[in-house]
């Protein structure tokens, strides 16, 4: 006899179509929440950044950068080891706010979203895809457990360990590194869920919290029950009393041994008298034997200082070997008050054949006396410069020329045999030109390190500096980051200065007089040379990519195979220069003065040319495809064979200006070019707002493909 069976309701819902209706897992939902947490903090931030820089490249009026901006800006550079950035620190009014904003913004909403975890146990992006954190009571977890669990199990110690191994391995400084470095220990701390029994993080596991969907209420079974994840068969943990109670806690563990706690609590405070006690005999031995060298450093500076006051005759041999003995000593006694006082002999001394032994001493003394020396030539160059000049020099005016040469041929020695550690030495307004009489001096540091040095507004006259390097690494050895040692030679007079080869990669030369300067070959990528004076200068196959040049003269200067790749050139006077095969591309060269220069073969790809002069030069050959040209002056320039494919020429003047050679007769050659043999360099430019163009011009232009009303 078959058993009967009950017929299944065909109005009851299939189990499929029940599964079908169910929310996300709950491993979804929680990435999902997590990717807009990140977007709702980060976009705080980039969006009134944004528009605040936006503000600063399109406002004339500029103001201070806000100090706590600035100091942000330099923590920030200084751990991710950015460059320091060259340009000045002026921005815009609303930039302060804005960027303010930007910096205010993120930790606030930080703030809020934390509060809000740990008092609800949901941040707004968990409420809105249904998650929900407690701790193991089952309540919102606290303030400072979602602290834990978002400032240091989710970010700190990952974020931590990834700036660590990209700091102190080989990949430092390459920010592509530290970013694939980070995105790696997110995930993995992310992942780390999969290799629990209960999915929890990491980060939960730290601040014993546990992830819920919102549709597990508290109450359901258990006070202590907690969903950890969602599958089609419902899996949950359940913590009891018991299991809380016996939790691990260094509390509980003293009071389960007891004898033991003691025995450590016995040795720490041994170990801490014992610590104490040694430190102290340390400390009080140091300062013995520190005691100790300082009176005998003062004994001895005593006796050199004696030794030089000794009442011996006058300009008896003995007397001055005796003087010079002392005071080439007190340049090894290695105190500042020696070299101070080695200074003041030196300001003070008649006698020019004294005047070695005294500067040898200070060389002897290193770069510490260089802040004396440096006050001492500014004091003897005032003094100098107070005197009425002469023919006839008065004896006064040629010791302290003597006294003058001195200081700077004992700073210029010091720079050649401690090169490389002088870095940050202030040297501005020193003055290290040139000296004809009574004895020439011509200042040469050539293949120097000479980086970090400060020259502002130092007169460097007809000095020679060639393969010296102006940019360096800083401590940490390696170029390129926010430590690196950039020389600062702001309003000096470099005026006929040897730069050959030299390497000025970022150095600050704004309103730097380089008059007839020699600079061929030398590195200027990325330095600032706004309002600089370069008349005349040699740039033969220089480096100025990305340099700053607004506003800077340089005319009749030789700028032949230089390299002004994005540079910015704007309202600079560049008349009569020789650009022979130059290299500007993407350079910024508005409203800038050519008259007269000779740019054949130099590539203006992409430039912007907008309201330059260019009246009366040397364009044949130029490359000036996709070039910005708006409003500019090309009146009586040589144009010939120069590609204008794809510029933008409205309003430019192009009156008189030689769009084709005339060809010449070659006594090797049967075939000659055609007049207008079609070479496609104006094909497609659009001449129709252009001016002064003659019938002639622009029959030659038709042919060649540029569009204008009048072409057939």
């Amino acid at each position: 006899m078959s058993s009967p069976t009950a017929r299944k309701d065909s109005n009851s819902p299939p189990t499929s179509r029940r599964l079908r209706l169910r929310k996300p897992p709950l491993l979804l939902r929680r990435l999902g929440a997590w990717v807009v947490e990140v977007t709702l903090i980060s976009s705080s931030a980039i969006a009134p950044y944004a528009m605040g820089e936006y503000a600063r490249t399109h406002s004339e009026t500029q103001v201070p950068l806000n100090p706590v901006l600035s100091a942000t800006q330099d923590n920030i550079a200084q751990t991710l080891a950015i460059p320091i950035t060259q340009s000045d620190r002026t921005v815009a009014p609303i930039t302060n706010l804005l960027w303010s904003v930007a910096l205010a913004a993120p930790i606030a909403v930080t703030a809020w979203q934390l509060f809000l975890l740990g008092s609800t146990g949901k941040t707004s992006p968990k409420r809105w895809f249904g998650v929900r954190v407690i701790g193991a009571n089952g309540a919102p977890p606290g303030v400072v457990r979602a602290f834990v669990r978002e400032a240091v199990g989710r970010w700190g110690l990952p974020l931590g360990i990834a700036y660590s191994i990209w700091r102190y391995s080989g990949a430092f400084p390459d920010l592509g590194v530290l970013a694939g470095l980070a995105g790696f220990f997110l995930l993995a701390e992310c992942a780390s869920s999969r290799f629990n029994r209960h999915h929890r993080a990491f980060h939960d596991r730290l601040a014993g919290t546990f992830v819920l969907s919102e549709s597990q209420r508290k109450g359901r079974g258990t006070p202590f029950s907690a969903e950890i994840d969602e599958t089609p068969t419902l899996a949950a943990i359940v913590l009891t009393p018991e299991a809380i109670q016996r939790r691990s806690s260094l509390w509980y563990w003293m009071r389960e041994h007891p004898g033991l706690t003691l025995l450590i609590a016995l040795l720490a405070s041994l170990s801490a008298i014992l610590g104490t006690f040694v430190g102290t005999q340390i400390y009080i031995q140091t300062q013995a034997n520190r005691r100790e060298f300082q009176q005998q450093d003062n004994q001895l500076f005593l006796e050199l200082v004696g030794k030089l006051n000794a009442d011996t005759p006058a300009g008896s041999a003995s007397a001055l070997s005796s003087r010079r003995e002392a005071i080439l000593a007190l340049g090894t006694v290695g105190d500042r008050r020696a070299m101070q006082f080695l200074v003041d002999l030196l300001s003070q001394e008649q006698t020019p054949e004294n005047l070695d032994p005294i500067q040898q001493a200070l060389v002897s003394s290193g770069p510490e006396a260089l802040p004396f020396l440096q006050r001492l030539n500014q004091a003897l160059k005032a003094q100098l410069d107070s005197i009425q000049p002469t023919r006839n020099p008065t004896p006064q005016a040629q010791i302290l020329t003597r006294r003058l040469q001195a200081t700077q041929s004992a700073i210029a020695k010091i720079l050649t045999v401690y090169s490389g550690q002088t870095a940050q030495t202030d040297l501005s307004r020193t003055y290290l030109g040139r000296i004809s009489a009574p004895t020439p001096f011509t200042l040469v540091l050539d293949n120097l390190d000479l980086s970090g040095i400060q020259f502002r507004n130092a007169i460097l006259e007809g000095g020679s500096f060639r393969n010296s390097r102006f940019y360096g690494p800083g401590p940490d050895g390696r170029i390129g980051t926010y430590d690196d040692w950039i020389a600062d030679l702001s309003g000096a007079d470099l005026k006929e200065t040897d730069f050959t080869g030299a390497n000025l990669s970022r150095a600050t030369l704004s309103r730097a007089s380089l008059l007839r300067a020699t600079l061929n070959g030398a590195n200027l990528t990325h330095a600032r040379l706004d309002a600089a004076n370069l008349s005349s200068a040699q740039l033969t196959g220089a480096s100025l990519e990305s340099a700053n040049l607004a506003a800077a003269s340089l005319v009749g200067a030789d700028l032949a195979n230089a390299n002004l790749t994005f540079t910015n050139l704007q309202g600079a006077r560049l008349a009569q220069i020789q650009g022979n095969n130059a290299q500007f591309q993407h350079a910024e060269l508005t409203q800038t003065d050519w008259q007269g220069a000779d740019l054949a073969n130099a590539n203006f790809t992409q430039a912007k040319l907008n309201e330059a002069d260019l009246s009366g030069t040397q364009l044949s050959g130029a490359n000036l495809r996709n070039t910005q040209l708006r409003n500019a002056s090309l009146r009586g320039a040589n144009l010939s064979f120069a590609d204008f494919r794809g510029a933008n020429v409205e309003g430019v003047d192009f009156q008189g200006a030689v769009f084709q050679q005339t060809p010449t007769a070659s006594p090797t050659s049967f075939i000659e070019k055609a007049p207008h043999q079609r070479d496609r360099t104006w094909q497609g430019v659009n001449l129709t707002q252009t001016q002064n163009l003659e019938p002639v011009q622009l029959e030659y232009l038709c042919q060649q493909g540029a569009i204008h009303p009048q072409c057939p």
